[in-house]
């Protein structure tokens, strides 16, 4: 039933995504969300983390773990009891530290997430660089409560806050975790992915997958969100490579080109 599920979507991605074109991705059963960065990509379902091999997912452990991301500061994960983890010569090895809801490892070799608490921390990137799993973290409090967070390489970070409302911040030092300040952004998202060469994508409280448009060197934030069209909800969404990856609401891996 699953497989009729999935070629039905695609029939559906390919008549309707306009500039895009969607097709199912490599299977994986029951995923819930996705993470690409430096050509690299990982997603998870309901318990493990997975690691992506040409069309194939490889599991990364045993380790039960409710986000991953991957990109300049390495693999990292948060299991479900919030402990962040780094991916060092083949294992996860557990940092002391701050209790996360979600790591994002895209930025300027930086690590930034969000505590279990709702607010925003950054990592140097001079110790998220070299941890090899002996030691405590030493977090930066960005001063901002947020849920979910991504920052893409010198193009600068994106945040949601717990009202879903949009920011922006131009500036977060890579070695002093230091920011220029936050701009909202209009838009309601769930969960935001700043890509590849500051593309910014997001998931909408409808489900809707959103690219923001009308980025500058003068207007690093955009002017506006252009929806693009899928013909089913989504849950997450990550962008590297020019490929937009997609989890659906029912567990479904898409790639967009």
């Amino acid at each position: 039933m699953k497989g009729v599920v999935a070629f039905l979507l695609v029939l559906c991605y390919l008549a309707s995504s306009d500039a895009w074109t969607c097709n199912e991705g490599p299977r994986l059963n029951y995923a819930q969300q996705i993470d690409a960065g430096k050509g690299l990509v990982v997603a998870r379902d309901k318990y493990y983390s997975y690691f992506l091999v040409g069309a194939s997912w490889y599991r990364l452990s045993l380790l039960r773990t409710k986000h991953v991301s991957v990109g300049g500061a390495g693999l990292w994960a948060v299991d479900t009891s919030s402990r962040v983890h780094k991916y060092v010569a083949g294992y996860f090895k557990q940092a002391s530290g701050l209790s996360m809801h979600q790591v994002d490892a895209g930025g300027d070799d930086q690590l930034v997430g969000v505590t279990t608490s709702l607010y925003g921390y950054c990592l140097k990137s001079t110790t998220a660089s070299v941890f090899q799993g002996v030691g405590s973290l030493s977090w930066t409090n960005l001063g901002r409560r947020l849920k979910y967070y991504s920052c893409s390489a010198n193009k600068g970070c994106w945040g949601i806050d717990t009202s879903n409302r949009v920011y922006y911040a131009q500036s977060v030092n890579a070695n002093t975790c230091s920011t220029s300040g936050w701009r909202l952004i209009g838009g309601a998202m769930t969960m935001i992915e700043a890509g590849e060469h500051g593309r910014i994508f997001g998931v909408t409280t409808r489900g809707l997958v959103h690219e923001r448009v009308g980025i500058t060197s003068s207007i690093p934030y955009g002017t506006s969100w252009r929806e693009i069209p899928m013909c089913t909800a989504i849950k997450h969404v990550s962008f590297d490579l020019g490929k937009l990856w997609a989890v659906t609401t029912s567990g479904l891996v898409m790639t967009c080109v």
